[in-house]
């Protein structure tokens, strides 16, 4: 066991990892961070995706111990002050969301896409989303809900009056 410390959501903490512990399992069992899901833990699903550094990453494929002193966003980091934001509430108002398995991968995804590109074309959504799969719901609502978050990232919309809970 070796203590590390992983700067998650805004915050650090301390957690002691097994060298070949991945940042998923770490997440998910040690901190509580329920909301990347294990999928198939092999990176061919997008249901962990979380950003480090800002880049989408599944964190099934990434150790605990290679993730520290890098900033770390799951899908709880998201929100503000219990609002979600402009992202979020673009999917659930559109109907984005089926089970919501896949939901939190897709939504940090998106956000890394609008990141580094704040109005993407459909083809470039697409293949941003293409990492992550979906099995409910189909993907014409998650584009369109991209294509929302990112208009709504233009006018400042930011958050909305929807809480955490309302999802």
């Amino acid at each position: 066991m070796v203590e590390i410390t992983l700067d998650v959501n805004h915050s650090s903490y301390k957690v002691g990892v097994e060298d070949h512990w991945t940042l998923l399992d770490v997440l998910r069992d040690s901190l509580g961070f329920t909301g990347a899901k294990k999928g198939c833990d092999h990176g061919e699903c997008g249901a962990c995706t979380v950003l480090i550094d800002g880049t989408a990453m599944q964190s099934c494929l990434v150790l605990a111990v290679q993730a520290q002193g890098k900033a770390i966003v799951t899908i709880e980091g998201l929100a503000r002050d219990g609002r979600m934001d402009a992202l979020q509430t673009a999917f659930h108002e559109v109907g984005a969301i089926q089970c919501g398995f896949c939901t939190p991968g897709m939504i940090i995804t998106a956000r890394a896409l609008l990141g580094r590109n704040s109005d993407p074309t459909e083809d470039e959504i697409k293949e941003a989303m293409s990492g992550n799969l979906c099995r409910c719901t189909g993907y014409v609502k998650i584009v369109e809900a991209v294509q929302r978050g990112a208009a709504a990232g233009k006018t400042g919309a930011g958050t909305t009056g929807a809480t955490n809970a309302d999802s």
